[in-house]
């Protein structure tokens, strides 16, 4: 027979006088390795529950290296030595011996079971389930009941479930690994979007196969591009991909007709691989694969291709490496937005390491685990994230409704979470704040506005941004700069996320606050996301340039300094295409009565070693509605509060407040 775990539970007082073959001089600690104590399953909604003893003869060996001891359990494997014997090893058990061994189960756990009773209320439920008269401890009940449960065609009930066997913390260790094996895909996301749920509920990733011989993980992810269509990909896409099969085997170039770049002009931007090292090869072939699973007909292909297993190996052989992990779990969040490879995605593992990444104090890589699991959790989530568009509060499940949407938008060289750290502080400052603790914040909106505002949620955008051309990580990318590209691009993305749904603020740095009112008008144009233009509530400008600014001067005239890329063009001071911007976006927010709040920088900017300046003045951030709000500041610093009880943050707050009191409360 093949190798069966089996569950042991400890009881100094339990007799051995019914097991045949056992002498009296045969302790516990000898009869613990021949012991099958419980075993548990749903049949037709009825549990079962057992407590067995398996007689040692000559054709049961055991196999000590495999006992993992707990404080009240054991775990051990048996293994059957060929044998007709060995049919049936339960056919010796006497029914004396599994009743004395049940009784001592019951005493042993009489305890925790009282406990449990108290929270779970099992008393209540046994009679519920019509399980009053099984000969069970009620423990063991409590759990199957649970796991019933989740099984319930009622969907409010599932939840609670879920909810309540994450919150009961009685479990013992052989509990959590039996939850493991019998929870299915729906139970195990909920759990896995729990608030600190234990990670024992979770599976750990399946042990891969050693590689062949000369196989390299960074091979691996260079066959897995070489096998993925060319179709529907952008140059953007197809550079990426040359880059990371530069050095690629002449086989895997001849399969794929000739080299990946423009239309097989050869590679002109790429440079060569030969004395990179492995694990920046391996960078460039994840930037690829991030760029290929945003297109839907390439999910089915990474996955069919053991896209996820390979990204498994790589995401544990490279647990030193932040970003590389984060572009794993980046393609992973891609992929689970296709429903139909979901199932392909537990199995592999990846929700133990999503549930464990999750739970993570670093913003970055708590919100990408957050996203993709939030992708993956049909059950409770009826919006889908796409690339881009992160999930700052909440990133589990929780009790408190959500009433309305709060969209953090960046300007230049900003991203979705660097933008809004709190402000560093000077060593001055972190002295004369020792007394307070350490409660530094790499994201405010995610760990100030969350606890301040619970019933919003915050999703903060990322789109890439250069402000020059010499900065831009693709060549072919220059096209798609302008605010009417981005505009259009971000819509779909938020439409997606369901931003529109309900009340919106948005709150935008720089450039990202010209998005914002492209957004809108295009929005208002749109009868598909008229919604998104009705329900907006408020706009929060931090430092947006409405009428131009002088680093795209600087652009102009320092041009060995400074190639001027689009985004930076359309920043001139006075030009026509920023006016007639901000002409149609003031008559549209008066109509609709959009309260808007912006504030100003009043300390120039260190752009570069050469340049300081006033990147954006005050009249250039007075957009002609709401109020203006000069603050002591440079440009990067303005959205960045120095603390909670700043008056930037506190205004902010407040105005957001206001902005949705109908809708939130105060």
């Amino acid at each position: 027979m093949s190798a069966t775990a089996l569950r042991l539970i400890r009881c100094r007082r339990l007799s051995t006088s019914g097991l045949p073959g056992v002498t009296k001089a045969l302790r516990w600690r000898d009869l613990r390795k021949v012991a099958k104590v419980t075993g548990a399953m749903v049949l037709g909604g009825c549990i079962f529950i057992t407590y067995e003893v398996v007689a040692l003869d000559k054709a049961v060996t055991i196999d000590t290296s495999a006992i993992l001891q707990e404080k009240y359990k054991s775990y051990i494997y048996l293994r059957a030595s060929p044998s007709d014997e060995n049919e049936n090893l339960a056919a010796g058990l006497t029914h004396k011996t599994r009743r004395e061994l049940h009784k001592a189960a019951r005493r042993f756990l009489e305890i925790s079971s009282r406990l449990l009773l108290q929270s779970l209320d099992a008393a209540k439920w046994m009679t519920q389930e019509r399980l009053s008269n099984v000969d069970a401890d009620p423990h063991e009940v409590a759990l199957w009941v649970l796991l019933k449960r989740t099984q319930s065609d009622n969907r409010a009930l599932r939840i609670q479930a879920v909810q309540q066997l994450a919150d009961n913390y009685h479990w013992h260790d052989y509990q959590y690994q039996t939850a493991a094996q019998v929870i299915d895909q729906r139970t195990a996301v909920g759990l896995a979007r729990t608030p600190q749920a234990d990670l024992r509920f979770f599976l750990r990733p399946p042990v891969l196969p050693d590689l062949d011989d000369g196989f390299s993980a960074e091979d691996g992810l260079r066959r897995l591009l070489a096998s993925l269509p060319q179709s529907e990909v952008d140059k953007c896409v197809q550079y990426f991909t040359s880059l990371a099969l530069r050095e690629s085997t002449q086989a895997l170039a001849s399969q794929r007709g000739g080299l990946w770049c423009f239309g097989g002009n050869g590679l002109p931007y790429a440079q060569s691989l030969t004395s990179v090292p492995s694990e920046k090869v391996e960078s460039f072939c994840l930037q690829a694969l991030v760029q290929h699973s945003k297109v839907r007909s390439h999910c089915d292909h990474i996955v069919s291709n053991g896209g996820l297993q390979l990204l498994q190996r790589v995401y544990q052989l490279r647990r030193d490496s932040k970003n590389i992990q984060r572009n794993i779990v980046r393609i992973i969040g891609n992929l689970a937005l296709n429903d139909k490879v979901h199932q392909a995605i537990v199995q592999s593992g990846w929700l133990s390491v999503l549930a464990e990444m999750v739970q993570s104090p670093h913003v970055m890589e708590a919100s990408h685990a957050a996203r993709a699991l939030a992708n993956l959790d049909r059950e409770t989530v009826r919006e889908k994230y796409p690339d881009g568009v992160y999930i700052l509060h909440p990133q589990t499940r929780g009790n408190q409704p959500i009433k309305a949407d709060v969209l953090f938008i960046h300007g230049i060289l900003g991203a979705a979470f660097k933008t809004w750290r709190q402000r560093d502080r000077s060593a001055l400052e972190d002295e004369d704040d020792k007394d307070c603790g350490n409660d530094y914040t790499e994201c405010w909106p995610k760990t100030w506005l969350a606890a301040d505002c619970p019933n919003l949620r915050v999703l903060s955008v990322e789109y890439d941004s250069h402000l020059s051309d010499w900065m831009s990580k693709c060549p072919a990318e220059n096209q798609r700069k302008s605010l009417a590209y981005r505009s259009q691009e971000l819509l779909k993305k938020l439409k997606m996320a369901g931003v529109g749904d309900r009340p919106v603020v948005w709150v935008a740095h720089s450039m990202g606050g010209l998005l914002v009112k492209k957004m809108l008008i295009d929005a208002s144009e749109d009868p598909d996301m008229k919604d998104l233009f009705k329900n907006t509530k408020g706009i929060l400008f931090y430092s947006v340039p409405h009428h131009g600014t002088f680093m795209a001067e600087y652009s102009v005239n320092v041009r060995y300094l400074l190639f001027p890329s689009i985004e930076v063009r359309e920043l001139c001071r006075d030009s026509p295409a920023l006016r007639d911007l901000n002409e149609n976006f003031l008559n549209m927010a008066k109509e609709k009565e959009i309260k808007v709040l912006s504030f100003a920088e009043t300390l120039p900017t260190n752009i570069g070693p050469m340049i300081k300046i006033l990147v954006v003045p005050a009249q250039s951030a007075n957009i002609g509605i709401g109020d203006l709000i000069e603050v002591d500041v440079d440009h990067l610093s303005i959205c960045k509060p120095e603390r909670k009880d700043s008056f930037l943050y506190k205004r902010s707050l407040r105005f957001i407040q206001e902005a949705l009191h109908s809708s939130i409360g105060r």
